[in-house]
């Protein structure tokens, strides 16, 4: 029963990577995954040898010893726990989209193009690369992505020079995002299971995630597609909300203070989120009923807003296929972990791998896994990759270990454009060709990835 069950995990996510050649939405086969995986282990649970404890992160020894009705229950408990922990993530997923959304609703983020003054291609990749870098830290990668490329078309019209922009782009935003908390959803994911704090994830992963960011960015700007000026007319772009500017320091603010709120009340992420939330559509709401909060949409746009509640009308733009995709991955690979086929594996891992740099602390995993597991990520989702990490390591929580994994995962996507949930909607907004993409722009996302995989070596040795 337990090869029938990884041979469901395969196939299903086989169809994940292959969603493009198949043209089905990834979150079908992995919420059907999920599904079938837990109706074989109800189905098959007298004849499993093991079970994987996840409250105590350890192997029952008497598992086999329980009757039928005492599986049933540790069986219930534990999947009641798996998705505890899973709704932590989606429920704070939710909220941070949404607020993203009410800020895109007060047009809040052409104030981001205000900034911009030069047609320095140069420094115009300068300008996004260190945007993309921090915003994403705010209000995460993949939507650090979207913003940035709407930006972009709106200054840059040729399109063959945008997409070099947008190719960097990438590999900003998933560095920015690997150092921050809220910044990609794995390091979100590994933050929440108490795996890193916020403290010790920017001690340790911000100097390397910079240098991801800037030596790819160095060596690009020597290249002749960032040579000269841009031939572009100055338009008046000026904020279609009055408020727009509010919202935009309002909503990121709201984000930002969600560690500090877990800090001071020790509550998980999702409530400070909440908290955060409930602030921002209060003064969404009274910005929205303002007679002259609108300024300049076409009457069209105009009435569209004006019946819609601003929160009701963000809710119904956030992406719900992405909540529903992590819902399957994530319970997916807890029925893994609930057999123990991920505590084995992480030990045949740690038995059979040559260690490459120092040993990592109480676990001696080699620094070449974790290395992989950031090059696996960039062919492969890294949500899975991360979620199975969690079951198969059982290191303390700010264990280098963790930050190492945050890191790799999350930028070893950019050597990939199908790598990361950032390339992808890059390679969506902007039509770019994944072999175009292969031999511009993979390169400079590897070199950059194993500079910053040096220098958190050298990092930690310091800590």
């Amino acid at each position: 029963m337990e090869s029938l069950i990884i041979i469901v995990f395969v196939v299903g996510y086989l169809a994940i990577t292959l969603e493009h050649n198949l043209k089905i939405d990834k979150l079908i086969p992995a919420l059907v995954m999920m599904s079938l995986c837990w109706a074989l282990i109800a189905l098959g649970l007298e004849h499993f040898p093991q079970w994987f404890d996840s409250a105590k992160h350890a192997l029952l020894d008497n598992f086999g010893d329980l009757g039928h009705e005492e599986k049933m229950h540790l069986m219930e408990e534990t999947l009641l726990h798996h998705l505890g922990k899973t709704a932590e993530i989606l429920v704070f997923l939710l909220g941070a989209m949404t607020i993203v959304e009410i800020i895109d609703y007060f047009d809040g983020f052409s104030t981001i193009k205000t900034f911009i003054k030069t047609k320095s291609k140069k420094r115009i990749l300068w300008i996004f690369g260190f945007l993309a870098f921090f915003l994403s830290a705010i209000i995460d990668n993949l939507t650090a992505t979207i913003v940035l490329i709407s930006i972009l078309q709106k200054i840059i019209p040729n399109r063959d020079s945008r997409i070099w922009y947008a190719g960097l782009i990438i590999i900003a935003a998933n560095a920015g995002g690997a150092w921050s908390p809220i910044g990609d959803v794995t390091t979100t994911m590994l933050w929440i299971g108490k795996k890193v704090s916020t403290g010790h994830l920017f001690v340790y992963l911000f100097v390397p995630s910079l240098l991801c960011m800037l030596v790819p960015f160095f060596i690009a700007s020597f290249l002749p597609a960032f040579k000269g000026e841009l031939d572009y007319e100055d338009q008046d772009d000026k904020p279609k909300s009055r408020f727009s500017s509010t919202m935009l320091y309002l909503g990121l603010g709201g984000i930002v203070s969600v560690p500090i709120f877990k800090t001071v009340t020790h509550l998980p992420p999702y409530v400070g989120m909440m908290l955060a939330l409930g602030v921002v559509a209060v003064f969404a709401e009274i910005y929205s009923s303002s007679k002259f909060s609108i300024s300049n949409f076409d009457s069209e746009e105009s009435d569209a807003h004006s019946s819609h509640s601003p929160v009701h009308h963000s809710l119904s733009k956030i992406e719900m296929p992405s909540i529903l995709f992590f819902l399957g991955i994530l319970m997916a690979v807890a029925a893994l972990e609930s057999l123990g086929i991920l505590f084995g594996f992480a030990t045949s891992l740690q038995e059979n791998m040559p260690m490459l740099g120092t040993e990592l602390h109480h676990e001696g995993v080699s620094d070449l896994v974790v290395l992989l597991l950031g090059v696996g990520s960039a062919v492969i989702d890294n949500v899975p990759l991360v979620a199975a990490s969690l079951g198969m390591f059982s290191v303390p929580m700010d264990n280098e270990l963790w930050h190492f994994i945050a890191y790799s995962a999350g930028t070893g996507g950019s050597m990939l454009i199908i790598g990361s949930a950032a390339g992808v909607v890059a390679m969506g907004m902007e039509k770019i060709d994944f072999f175009w993409y292969l031999k511009k722009i993979s390169w400079l996302a590897l070199v950059g990835f194993l500079v910053g995989a040096v220098a958190f070596m050298f990092t930690r040795t310091i800590f």
